[in-house]
């Protein structure tokens, strides 16, 4: 029952909540961190104040919440130990930094609003202690380290140990978060935090945690650990979240290094472990965005030392900047001279002689900064990297040769980078003139990094590329010539001072070129080897031998005219020319396609080299037979047509034969009973073999179903809608009183006469076809009326089973509704010709009497309501 209270508790906070931040307050979250304090025990119960510090945007204080959810779960199991604990805010205050100092250049805006949730927490007494979470979303927009910030969420977390040191206390960091970072510079920003029980803190770079989403930014149920950590762009990552050149010191919790060159904002996670006697309790994290601005920390800044191995000259750059506000004063540190001094804030100075020089830069301004800085600078040019490479092939080890020059001091080190991964798992090497051997072949980007003694470093690259052996490319690899014929085989190689060499040495001139000459008298595989300093490419042609062309074409054959012929030589020749070229796809192939439109004698020579072959092949062509199947018509259903087709061959069938009367011949009757049509197949016997065809189209007219309309009454002098269907062309008889008997719905009027009247009406179609109908009036003397049975006998013997109402001199009838004794509706109807047959859903009524209601509107647009009794008798 408390989880039921507690649920509609936390759901109204939550609706509260929601309304209040909604998805619009997604992307504003700078970090954050939580703690706790020991309160005491009760029973089995113990107590904490935890406090939950999140910092946001401070140009967006209304998008701060007023509350949040914190996850408790148990550190062993990771379950729940309740419901998540709402927490109210307590406090917001703004951390700025405004004083920077007289020598800082560019200060940045800097400013968090921190956030402050505090509330006691009981959880039960247990041994493996608890893990607390609160999780948002999400992250303020465009973080240098951490793709698509802000649809990412964090989760700020923290562990309380279990019985054993259930009394303790976690660690508090300081509010000194508002610190200035300047990019590409040297900075210390100070993570500590004070332990009153006296625990042992170390402090680690770690990852951050991923939280809420856009759709949930405020998280009512923090999903339990362990917790998923949040991407980083390459080269970041949780351990080196600026870079490898910033480390956190683990016992002193400074962070320090080198800032990045790119400006933005930083993701940093630090994570303290807390030691009591020697062994790990609890732990804390503390997530912060920290800002890399384009600021300089001072007036004058410059690296340890410089050095310049092509040229005396050197050009410095005051780190802190060229600012117009400062005043510069440079010493290049030459001694017997007053010349080695500039003002200007990017000096070029010209060093009289090689060695080592002490530089001094001073800047000043009028707001009272005095910053200096010095380095120092050594000069020792004439040092050039470079190499030379000599191997063959991935066989055989390559030889690197060292070509470096120095002028001063002397060349101390090598570091090779060869491209390559070898068997041995290295990469590279030290030596000053390496054997390598490659394990793969392709292009290797060779990279040697030389020093000197002086301190000169340099690179030299090029690109080697590395084959399996020399390369070999074959013009043919199998071809044919005549005993009597010499063949150049050709081959070739754009490896340079590569060697060739054929076998056999049978019939062959210049065994010893790429392109040597053959003339073997039988079926011969000539075999190249290439070789270049012990690689060797091999490859060879098969060169076929005959004495003779052999050629035997296809017998006479006839084919229909526009039809195509497929001809087929069987031969052992290379080269073809037929002739005549007309109606042929190629003169030139051994099989061609023919078109002939007359008789036509095609003539083939083939040939091998020197030896050749003739034949002849006649082609006759034949005319296809014709065939006219006739004009297409149309007929009623139920009629016949007559088919007259006209041939010119020796044979002919119709198709399909079913519904034709001497389909043998051709002028057959057809009779069919949907349109259908009829296929002509005409052959002959003069030589082609394929039919000719020509279809007839038999349009069958569907049956004409006449109808008049259902017999009805009507009151005299009332008009009287008919409609008639099943047609498009209609005449009605007799046409006395009828508005128009030539129409599908003329309107009778009847001023006097007879009581009843039979029209008939005859519905025809444009092609002729007709059927007929009629319909029966009954004529009324009375005003419009709707006349009623007073019983009915639904006994099925086909006399009076239905309760059916006369309708006369209505114009529009609207509805028949039965009801049984207790007001039950048992049938309704717009149609009253229908009538009730005395059942309700399949079910026999009981005999007895039932209520009718029938509404209506005569032809003067009045309405007509009727309302009585009937009996149903059985």
């Amino acid at each position: 029952m408390m989880r039921n209270k507690l649920s509609i508790h936390v759901g109204l906070i939550i609706l509260v909540f929601i309304l209040s931040a909604g998805r619009a307050f997604a992307d504003h979250l700078k970090g954050g961190w939580i703690k706790y304090a020991y309160i005491g025990k009760s029973g089995s119960d113990v107590q904490y104040q935890v406090t939950f510090y999140q910092y946001s945007d401070c140009s967006e204080p209304e998008k701060v919440d007023p509350g949040i959810f914190l996850g408790i779960f148990y550190g062993g199991t990771s379950n729940y130990v309740k419901q998540p604990q709402y927490i109210p805010r307590t406090n917001l205050t703004t951390e700025q930094k405004s004083d920077f100092g007289p020598c800082f250049q560019n200060a940045p805006h800097i400013c968090y609003l921190v956030a402050e949730y505090s509330a006691v927490v009981t959880v039960p007494e247990n041994q493996d202690g608890f893990v607390l979470s609160v999780q948002r979303c999400c992250r303020i927009q465009g973080i240098a380290n951490v793709p698509n910030s802000n649809s990412t969420g964090l989760t700020y977390t923290i562990t309380i140990p279990g019985s054993s040191s259930e009394n303790n206390n976690s660690p508090v960091f300081d509010f000194n978060d508002a610190a200035a970072i300047c990019y590409g510079t040297f900075f210390t920003f100070d993570f500590s935090a004070k332990d009153i029980d006296g625990d042992v803190l170390t402090y680690s770079l770690c990852s951050g945690l991923t939280g809420g989403t856009q759709l949930e930014p405020v998280v009512t149920e923090p999903s339990a650990p362990p917790f998923q950590t949040i991407p980083y762009f390459s080269p970041y990552n949780g351990k080196e979240p600026l870079g490898g050149g910033v480390t956190i010191n683990a016992e002193t919790g400074e962070l320090s290094g080198i800032a990045p060159s790119q400006t933005g904002t930083y993701v940093v996670a630090v994570c303290v472990s807390e030691y009591r006697n020697g062994v790990i309790i609890a732990n804390t994290r503390k997530e912060l965005h920290l800002d890399v601005s384009n600021c300089k920390l001072g007036g004058a800044q410059l690296d340890p030392s410089y050095i310049t191995c092509d040229g005396f000259d050197f050009t410095f750059i005051n780190k802190a900047g060229n600012n117009p506000d400062y005043y510069y004063t440079w010493d290049f540190g030459v001694t017997n001279t007053l010349t080695d001094t500039s003002t200007r804030p990017t000096p070029t100075y010209i060093f009289p002689d090689t060695g080592t020089y002490t530089v001094h830069l001073k800047a000043r301004n009028d707001a009272g900064c005095e910053d200096e800085a010095q380095t120092e600078v050594k000069i020792y040019p004439g040092f050039t990297a470079n190499f030379s490479v000599n191997g063959s092939c991935i066989k055989n080890p390559y030889n690197f040769t060292d070509l470096t020059t120095t002028k001063y001091g002397y060349v101390n080190s090598w570091q090779w980078f060869f491209g390559d991964i070898a068997s041995d798992g290295s990469a590279d090497d030290t030596a000053q003139n390496p054997l390598y051997t490659y394990t793969d072949t392709g292009q290797k980007t060779i990279t040697l990094i030389t020093t000197n003694s002086k301190g000169c470093v340099d690179t030299a690259v090029k690109v080697l590329q590395i084959y399996t052996g020399p390369d070999l490319s074959m013009k043919f690899r199998d071809t044919l010539i005549c005993s009597i014929d010499t063949l150049r085989l050709k081959s070739s190689s754009t490896t340079e001072g590569a060697i060739f060499n054929w076998s056999p040495g049978y019939n062959i001139l210049g065994n010893a070129s790429n392109q040597p000459l053959v003339y073997p008298k039988q079926t011969t595989t000539y075999n190249v080897v290439v070789d270049y300093k012990g690689c060797v490419a091999s490859d060879s042609v098969t060169v076929h031998v005959i004495d003779k062309v052999n050629l035997e074409l296809p017998p006479d054959t006839t084919i229909c005219k526009t039809d195509s012929i497929f001809i087929q030589p069987e031969t052992n020749a290379l080269y073809f020319s037929w002739t005549p070229a007309q109606a042929l796809n190629s003169s030139v192939v051994k099989s061609p396609y023919a078109v002939p439109l007359s008789n036509t004698t095609y003539s083939l020579t083939a040939s091998v080299g020197k030896c050749f072959a003739t034949g002849k092949m006649n082609v006759n062509v034949v005319p296809y037979p014709a065939a006219s199947a006739g004009l297409d018509g149309a007929i009623c259903f139920g009629k016949t047509i007559a088919l007259n087709a006209n041939i010119v061959g020796s044979n002919f069938t119709w198709s399909p034969e079913s519904s034709l009367y001497n389909a043998k011949t051709l002028s057959p009757i057809a009779g069919p009973q949907s349109t259908t049509s009829y296929i002509l197949y005409v052959t002959d016997t003069l030589g082609c073999p394929k039919p000719a065809t020509d279809t007839v189209e038999v349009t069958v007219i569907p049956k004409i179903i006449a109808f008049a309309g259902n017999d009805t009454t009507v009151v005299r002098t009332q008009p009287l809608q008919l409609n008639a269907t099943g047609g498009s062309i209609y005449e009605w008889a007799p046409s006395s009183n009828l508005s128009n008997a030539f129409i599908a719905n003329p309107v009778a009027v009847f001023n006097d006469g007879p009581d009843t009247i039979t029209y008939n009406v005859k519905v025809s179609t444009p092609e002729g076809c007709f059927s007929s109908d009629s319909i029966k009036i009954y004529i009324f003397k009375t005003e419009p009326q709707v006349f009623i049975p007073t019983a009915f006998t639904p006994n099925g013997d086909g006399r009076n089973d239905m309760f059916r109402p006369t309708v006369a001199g209505m114009k529009q009838f609207y509805y028949l509704r039965i009801y049984n004794r207790w007001g039950q509706l048992l049938y309704n109807t717009g149609t009253p010709e229908k009538g009730w047959d005395g059942t309700y859903n399949g079910n026999k009524q009981a005999a007895g009497t039932y209520v009718y209601v029938i509404e209506a509107k005569d032809y003067t647009d009045k309405s007509f309501l009727k309302k009585g009794t009937f009996v149903l008798i059985r």
